[in-house]
Order: C-alpha cells, then structure tokens, then sequence
C-alpha cells in the first residue's frame, strides 16, 4: 500500500468515525428532549427524533445534498448531484447528512408538547430539503458568503443558528403551552427527568468530537487535536460559568440550565474551532453559559415565547455569539486587530443573512401549513398528552389519580372518560 493511499485510508476511517459519532448525538437529543419535558408526551419526541433522522437521510440524498454541494448558481445554490449521480465521495456525503438532521431536530424540542405531529414533518421536509442546504451551499460550498471571507468551521450558523431560527419561528406562531402563562405570572412546567437529560447532554458532548474534529475532513495531527481540546475546554468552561452564574444570580446552582452550559459552550466554539488558541475556546465557552442564561430568561420572561428545552437560546442566540465570537478571537486575523474586525463585519453579515432567509422559508412553511393542516393539537389533545392521543401509548406505566394502572390496550381518552378520573 502506497503512503498516499494509506493516508486516504486513515482519513475515510476519521471521517466515518464521526460520522457515527455525530449520529449518535441523536441519542442525546432523544434524552434531551424527553427528560426536560412531560413524561405523557416521551413517546411523541422519540418517534419525532427517530423519524426525523430518517427522513433526513432520504431526503438529503434525494435533493439536499444537491442543493447544498452541486454545482453553484451564482453563489446560491446548487444544481447538480441530485440522488448523489455523478457524485463519488460517498464518505463525504454521509457525514454531511448527519449534520442535515441534527439541524432539522433542534426545532423538535422548541415545538414539544403542542405541535401535530404531521405539522412538524412538513417543517422538517422543508428544512431538510431547501432551507438548510441554502444555508450551507453559501457558507461551505464556495457560495457568496464564503467568498466575502465567512467563517463557520463546523456550524455555529450552518447547522445551529439554522435550526434554531426555524424553531424559533415555529415556536412563536404555535404559543406557548397551555398554563406556562398566567396573565403577567410565569409558571414553571418541569420536565420529568433530569437524570435522563443529562445523560443525554453527556452523550451530545461526547458526539460533538466528531462533530467538530471529523469537520477537518482529514485525519490532520497538527489540527485535530487542538480542535478536540477546544471543545472539551469550552464546554467545560460552559458549565462552571453557568454553574456559578445561577448560584449566584438565584442563590442555587440550577440543574437544567447548567446542563444547558454544556451545550452552549460546545455551540459556541463549533464556528472557531480550527481557529482560535485553546485560552480563548475557555472564554469563549465561559461567555456562553452567561449569555445562554439571560438569553433563557429574555425568551421565557420578556418575550414570552415558550420553548421547553432551551434550544432556540442554546442554538440560536449561542450560535451567533460563537459565530461572532471568530471574528474576535480567530487567531490568523490577530485578537482585536484591524483585521479582526473586519473578520467581525463579515461575521455580522453572514448572521444576519441566515437569519433572514431561515426566518422568511420557516415561516412561508408554518403559516401555509396551519392554514391547510392546523400546527397545534387541540387543548383537550395536550392536556391527555401526545403520546396517547398520536401514538395510542405511553412511555411509562401511567397510573389514575387513585393509583390504578391504565391498560396500554384500552384508548386512553376513552378510558379516563369512563373513570371519570384526571391525568397530569
């Protein structure tokens, strides 16, 4: 074997390696998801997440990846490729149409507990097919905002601000869940189960090696493991920062949002990865957990607009910060030089072109659908929960008010009707 094709070899291999990495970062988000949410509507997000991945994977095969990585039109989109014909890095293909649907199931989370089902997948068709692969044609196919400079080594707004965009524009058309808000009162719904969420978010940190060390696209020696390191530092700096923050903001440490620092900071340094020093993935990470902590705040108490997992902050807000945070730490342009704030307006630009364009599609999708489908279940449908009422299950044996364990057979509206009993 020739060192050219051993070397070509050992590349393949790192790539497949994150590629499996990167998918089972759905995992986590499954756990994610389930855990910070109502155990009466664990089965609706699993099945969300699982056929999310799926479609995904068809559908960018299909047309997404030829939108995204075809032949430029004018720096906008892609127009050959389509079905992967007259494509052969099939290597690269895959690792790519992971990162498709983990943009597509950041919405999942934002939308959980009110959202039909079938509402959600024609969101999901659109992101996966056009909106998305948009995004990443201009970004990492030689489209016009790579040209001007942009920078996004693994998709803070590729992959990220994309997918939070979306969720945060299906999120405000569907409103919030019925009795998150009493008048000017803000009430707290629990998820059902933190262990589950945080076992989730250490399977996500876990997969984010691949997902930003695979992005090298090459077993590089001199480049993976500065990468690697910087993820590892600014998630790291992500909880501690969060964990202090709360403490002493709420005078207690909170659990969900410092599981929620992780992830933040692990967003943040997805854009800069390959590009900053290893002290700055620590600031960057530890602005992260500060940011996502008010952002959280802004959305639920000012705003209004009611996401359960966090993922609109997390991914959007946390994603244009380490967006930004390039221009102002990229260590080629030189820390707070003049080249770096050119970086910096080139980094604006590029946000705030994705913003536009995700918000206008999402929303073109959302109110054409709930015009034709409806988005949201019924009160009576999410108050019984998603899983009965789109799954005719239960993820756990759920039991009366008295104690009896309802039979998974029997319809479970059905059932409390003859009981005349209630479900929370």
């Amino acid at each position: 074997m020739t060192n050219e094709l051993l070397q070509s070899s050992i590349n393949m291999l790192w790539i497949m390696l994150g590629t499996i990495l990167v998918f089972f970062m759905h995992a986590g988000f499954a756990m994610v998801e389930s855990g910070f949410t109502r155990s009466k509507n664990t089965v609706n997000i699993l099945m969300k997440n699982f056929i999310t991945v799926s479609i995904a994977s068809l559908l960018y095969f299909i047309v997404g990846y030829a939108f995204m990585f075809g032949t430029s039109f004018n720096g906008i989109i892609g127009t050959s490729g389509f079905a992967l014909n007259g494509v052969d890095d099939i290597a690269f293909f895959v690792f790519q149409a992971v990162f498709a649907a983990t943009s597509a199931t950041i919405i999942s989370g934002a939308v959980a507990e009110r959202m039909k089902l079938s509402a959600y997948f024609v969101l999901t068709i659109a992101m996966v097919t056009i909106i998305y692969p948009v995004v990443g044609h201009w970004i990492w196919s030689g489209g016009w905002l790579s040209q001007l400079g942009f920078i996004d080594f693994a998709g803070s707004t590729v992959v990220h601000l994309t997918g939070a965009v979306g969720a945060l524009v299906a999120a405000a058309v569907l409103g919030p869940r019925l009795g998150k808000y009493s008048g000017k009162k803000i009430n707290v719904i629990p998820g059902h189960s933190i262990p589950l969420g945080a076992l989730g978010v250490f399977i996500l940190w876990l997969g984010w090696f691949g997902f930003n060390g695979a992005s090298t696209l090459a077993a590089d020696p001199e480049t993976v493991p500065s990468i690697i390191t910087n993820t590892l530092l600014a998630a790291s700096a992500g909880v501690v920062s969060t964990a202090l923050y709360t403490k002493l903001r709420y005078g207690q440490i909170d659990a969900s949002l410092t599981l929620n620092g992780a992830l933040s900071g692990l967003v943040a340094i997805t854009a800069g990865a390959a590009n900053v020093s290893l002290p700055s993935a620590i600031l960057i990470g530890f602005i992260a957990g500060v940011v996502m902590t008010e952002g959280i705040r802004l959305l639920d108490a000012k705003l209004r607009i009611d996401d359960p997992v966090g993922a609109i902050t997390v991914h959007g807000i946390i994603g244009v910060w380490g967006t930004l945070a390039v221009g102002l730490f990229d260590s080629a342009s030189g820390v707070l030089t003049s080249g770096s704030f050119t970086l910096l307006g080139i980094q604006v630009l590029g946000v705030l072109a994705v913003i536009a364009w995700v918000a206008v599609t999402t929303g073109i999708v959302v109110f054409a659908t709930k015009a034709i489908i409806g988005i949201r279940v019924s009160e009576e449908d999410e108050v019984t929960g998603l899983d009965y009422v789109e799954h005719g299950t239960s993820a756990y044996e759920v039991r009366d008010t008295y104690g009896a364990a309802f039979d998974r057979s029997e319809p479970f509206a059905q059932r409390l009707t003859e009981l005349g009993k209630t479900y929370n």
